[in-house]
């Protein structure tokens, strides 16, 4: 028997083109079917036949309702019709009780994908990069897509080639704006429609913490937020850091990546059972992770996007281990200034690295007293997070506006015909 081997790169890349293939077929077929309607009919178009959805939302994944959610309620609060897609069957959009707001599941993955190839709609918003690059095509019954970052962070730390396919993308701050225009200018690509609007979820972070009142006396509280893989805290520190900061006196809550209990979980089971809950050391696995931010007092991560919601939102010091940040696939290696984020980090927190963890008392106390560091958070939030608190409504407008203009651009060539019947 004869076996082949296809390696995971040109497997993607021949379903990618199945199914584009599949998809141009259906596409054809579907225009085919309408024509024989139309002719049928007596050359009377059926009514809704041509008609597309004004304003579409595609949510790759649940953990992005925290972006849209704010979005939908907008929405819903001005009765504008809204769809929202989503690949997830438990995404919390789907238990919502809207009236204007329909929130649709249709599928996982490449189901998703190929439903999107052949959506009609006018405005599509979503958070997944990509577009055209791999299985999510540019549909041809869609008129405009518009990419929104869902963290604070830099534009060009997505994988290559993320959003240079999108027609408008909205931002957090201006150092974006100009990592995009400098991609378009290199890759000599047309320009996108950039607008800064803010982010919604940490409008609602804030809004959150306001509400919540003075946090409650507690004794000095560290925050360990390690993300995961070989790279992050646990991967190279061990248990020598949780050792380090119970040896110096503070009380440790160790909030691990979600996926370290599947990627890592022998090294996780392995920390848990020498390390057990005690009344210094909480482990703490909660969707939910307001309550362990607003405790904490200092935070200890690595490359995990909650050092800004921390800094930023919670305005508290981090300390953060040195960036083990290889930019050969991403667009930031385009570009010869270093990612804002990187540039940032030592504005907000101080660095670990292993020659300091038997001192790393020192380091939380530093970090805690050191107003130079509150100094680079408010710099730092000026610079990422504009327009704090109105997001949902930019958002929101900028996309009606759009439309609007979309609309009236388009009557202007059927006027054009209409005056000159010979055309």
């Amino acid at each position: 028997m004869v076996t082949f081997y296809i390696d995971p790169g040109t497997g993607s890349m021949l379903f990618t083109l199945l199914i584009g293939l599949v998809s141009a077929g259906v596409y054809g077929l579907r225009n085919l079917a309408v024509k024989m309607r139309f002719l049928a009919s007596g050359g009377r178009a059926e009514k809704g036949a041509s008609e597309n959805q004004p304003y579409v939302i595609f949510a790759e994944s649940k953990r992005y309702w925290n972006v849209f959610e704010a979005i939908c309620d907008e929405f819903e609060r001005r009765e504008i019709p809204l769809s929202y897609l989503t690949a997830s069957p438990d995404d919390p959009a789907l238990e919502k009780t809207y009236k204007h707001v329909n929130c649709k599941f249709i599928g996982e993955g490449n189901k998703a994908f190929a439903h999107l190839n052949m959506l009609k709609a006018n405005m599509v918003l979503a958070t997944t990069p990509g577009l055209d690059v791999y299985q999510w095509k540019r549909s041809r019954d869609v008129d405009y897509y518009v990419h929104i970052l869902h963290a604070i962070s830099d534009a060009s730390m997505y994988r290559m080639f993320g959003l240079d396919y999108y027609d408008a993308v909205l931002l957090t701050g201006n150092f974006q704006v100009q990592q995009i225009r400098e991609l378009e200018r290199l890759r000599n690509i047309t320009e996108k429609d950039l607008e800064i609007v803010g982010l919604t979820y940490v409008d609602a972070l804030k809004k959150r913490l306001e509400e919540a009142g003075p946090t409650p006396a507690h004794e000095t509280t560290v925050l360990l937020a390690p993300s995961w893989g070989k790279s992050a805290i646990f991967s190279l520190y061990g248990g020598k850091i949780i050792d380090a900061l119970l040896d110096a006196g503070y009380h440790v809550i160790v909030r691990p990546h979600p996926q370290s209990f599947d990627s890592e979980k022998e090294l996780m089971d392995k920390l848990m059972t020498d390390y057990p809950a005690s009344d210094k050391l909480e482990w703490n696995r909660d969707n939910d992770n307001f309550e362990v931010l607003r405790r904490s007092d200092v935070m200890i991560s690595d490359f995990s996007g909650v050092i800004f919601d921390f800094a930023l939102v919670f305005d508290k010091p981090v300390i953060y281990t040195e960036p083990a940040y290889d930019n050969a696939p991403y667009d930031a290696c385009w570009l010869e200034e270093e990612p804002w984020t990187f540039r940032v980090l030592p504005t907000i927190g101080k660095q670990l690295s292993m020659d300091k963890l038997d001192n790393i008392g020192a380091l939380v106390d530093e970090c805690l007293h050191d107003t130079e560091l509150q100094a680079g958070r408010e710099q730092a939030r000026n610079e990422a997070w504009q327009h704090q608190g109105e997001a949902a409504e930019r958002i929101v407008d900028y996309l009606i506006n759009k439309h609007e203009e979309l609309a009236t651009s388009n009557e202007q060539p059927e006027a054009e015909q209409a005056d000159n019947p010979a055309a």
